[in-house]
């Protein structure tokens, strides 16, 4: 009886393992392709740092990864709704999908472009976050019902559009999207938390 415990213990032992290998292992440079040495040099010309993150995963496809980049650029940096908002949306749509890198890179930033601590935690632990600004209850509802309800009610989306206009709007829409195609990849490649980063909490699923 011990024996077939033992033995029960280890095989879940082994499966969890299996779990939690990473499923698109980085790739070495000097395994690079062509195109996948190209995809990385304009990755680093256009970042100034060398693939990393999600961008390692979709290198197994280099000209996904390189319009992918080429959006974040537009999406991260420049967007109509500002970083700091676009940082809210990302940890909502982090903590969503509960994808711990995403969140593990994006909560410090999050911090330093203005989001609250209170905000962040309460994001983390699945709440609506208290004493939020009007934009931040703006930008929190929207992408709450489209992550959520897969719609925008009417009166919700009037809101946004009355504060960012047309183009916010589609901007917003899109930081939530590429954020949730990011997450998803991680998602579905494993791809590890460093070994400093503590895992969101796990929903039932």
């Amino acid at each position: 009886m011990l024996r077939l415990l033992v033995a029960a213990v280890m095989a879940l032992a082994l499966c969890s393992s299996a779990r939690a290998e990473t499923r698109l292992p980085t790739i070495p440079p000097n395994a690079y392709s062509p195109e996948q040495k190209a995809a990385a040099d304009e990755f680093l010309a256009a970042r100034k740092v060398p693939v990393f993150g999600p961008f390692e995963a979709l290198m197994y496809s280099p000209e996904v990864m390189t319009l992918a980049r080429s959006m974040g650029d537009y999406l991260r940096y420049k967007s109509k709704i500002g970083t700091t908002l676009s940082e809210l949306v990302i940890l909502i749509v982090a903590r969503e999908w509960t994808q711990d890198y995403e969140w593990y890179v994006h909560a410090p930033i999050a911090s330093k472009a203005g989001i609250k601590a209170e905000i962040v935690d309460a994001i983390r632990e699945g709440r609506r976050p208290p004493a939020m600004s009007a934009d931040e209850e703006i930008v929190y509802d929207f992408t709450i019902e489209l992550l959520r309800n897969k719609r925008v009610s009417d009166a919700t989306f009037a809101r946004a559009e009355q504060r960012f206009g047309k183009p916010g709007v589609v901007d917003l829409n899109g930081v939530a999207g590429y954020y949730t195609f990011l997450a998803m990849q991680l998602n579905a490649a494993r791809y590890p938390l460093p070994a400093d980063g503590k895992p969101l909490p796990r929903w039932p699923e």
